[in-house]
């Protein structure tokens, strides 16, 4: 007879495993599913995933509950975030001006798996299959990223907007240390960022580098010291000369989000969660940020039902899809209109641009309310266990 579960977790990726690991904490029964689930990133030759996230604190004390979050060698914490306008146009936020700890962490992605991938391992009630398992479950949990094949399965319309930009990550080290410092510059409808990687005293930095997807081709084709030089050029050689340690990934940028979040079939409820329910442009850094408040939600909304109520109630989870669905409208809005924003080129525009960060520099409250949302700290539909 094949076993039954409270809920099938479909994909294995941070989102997942780490709502695996909250589910499970609460005594629910969880299958987890998915290529990723059994890998060991330390297999992996240093550096072949590029992957960093910009983490906020709100993600961190999720993370931190189910005791995954990584040593400050992976997880980067900064201090000062600095971004620049090609026309002079500059804005700064500063963790002592907050008054906290720092603004977010930059997180190396391997360890994050590595470490959420053993707490899984060593959970009773987390039993990881193979994708070609079809477990019997009361809800299934859809986190699969943006191509879900799960998603098209339930026949839900995935509304997916281009920004026609693509981005290139890569890793590398500078001559200067990065401090501590997460740096941005927007020039001609581009956006490079360095953000600081191995502790607090690193030469290494992530890259993410937005622009036209021919203008990444012609990233991704040039020699190291070729791709190097574009950089430091790109960089205003706020960091000295740049080495590159890793491979160059690409992919293409979209805004995305489903029509429907939650839904029943013959034999139970599912549920969207993370890049399947939504994408957003990476300038702001909030894509994984916005998956693991998914996580915080559902489980704070699972956890805290009526004895009563089953897991796949169809009231909880459309609670989830309006809490998270307005979070996404508020984060997800914002992250286009500064992309369309810096993505035109018109001198009067620029202009415009260029005196509005200014202005925003000197704002005092407003950029404090800002910051705040950035890290979380007011997402009042955001919950953690």
């Amino acid at each position: 007879m094949s076993k039954t579960y409270d809920v099938c977790i479909r994909g294995a990726g941070i989102v997942g495993r780490t709502l695996a690991l909250h589910l499970a904490a609460r005594r629910l029964r969880v299958a987890l599913i998915g290529q990723a689930a059994g890998s060991n990133s330390n297999n992996n030759p240093a550096h072949s995933d590029v992957r960093a996230y910009a983490l906020s604190p709100a993600s961190r004390a999720l993370i931190e509950a189910v005791r995954c979050w990584p040593t400050e060698q992976h997880a980067t914490p900064v201090l000062r975030m600095q971004i620049q306008e090609e026309a002079g146009g500059r804005v700064h936020f500063d963790a002592a001006e907050q008054g906290v700890g720092a603004l977010n962490w930059i997180v190396d992605v391997p360890e994050l798996e590595r470490l959420l991938s053993e707490a899984v391992r060593f959970q009773p009630l987390i039993e990881v299959l193979e994708p070609q398992h079809r477990p019997t479950a009361t809800l299934t949990v859809v986190c699969e990223g943006r191509y879900s094949a799960t998603r098209n399965e339930f026949g839900v319309e995935f509304d997916a907007t281009p920004y026609q930009q693509s981005a290139l990550a890569a890793r590398v080290t500078c001559v200067c240390a990065h401090a501590q410092v997460a740096r941005q510059w927007f020039s001609n409808s581009e956006i490079v960022a360095l953000l600081p990687m191995d502790g607090s005293g690193g030469h290494a930095c992530a890259v993410v580098w937005s622009a036209s997807p021919e203008r990444v081709q012609a990233l991704q084709a040039m020699d190291a010291d070729a791709f190097c030089a574009e950089l430091q050029t790109a960089s205003q050689c706020e960091l000295g000369e740049i080495a590159l340690t890793s491979e160059r990934k690409d992919w293409v940028l979209q805004a995305a989000l489903a029509r429907q979040w939650c839904g029943s079939t013959a034999t139970g409820s599912w549920v969207l969660v993370g890049d399947a329910a939504h994408n957003v442009h990476p300038l702001a850094g909030q894509g994984l940020n916005l998956g693991l408040a998914d996580v915080a939600e559902l489980t704070h909304i699972l956890g805290e039902r009526a004895y009563w109520r089953s897991v796949s109630d169809r009231r909880l989870l459309r609670q989830y899809e309006r809490a998270r669905k307005a979070d996404y409208a508020l984060i997800g809005g914002a992250g286009d209109a500064l992309q369309l924003l810096f993505q035109n080129q018109h001198p009067v525009l620029q202009s415009l641009r260029n005196w509005g960060m200014r202005g925003f520099e000197q704002s005092g409250r407003l950029k404090q309310w800002v910051a705040a949302q950035a890290m979380g700290r007011q997402h009042s539909t955001t919950h953690h266990p």
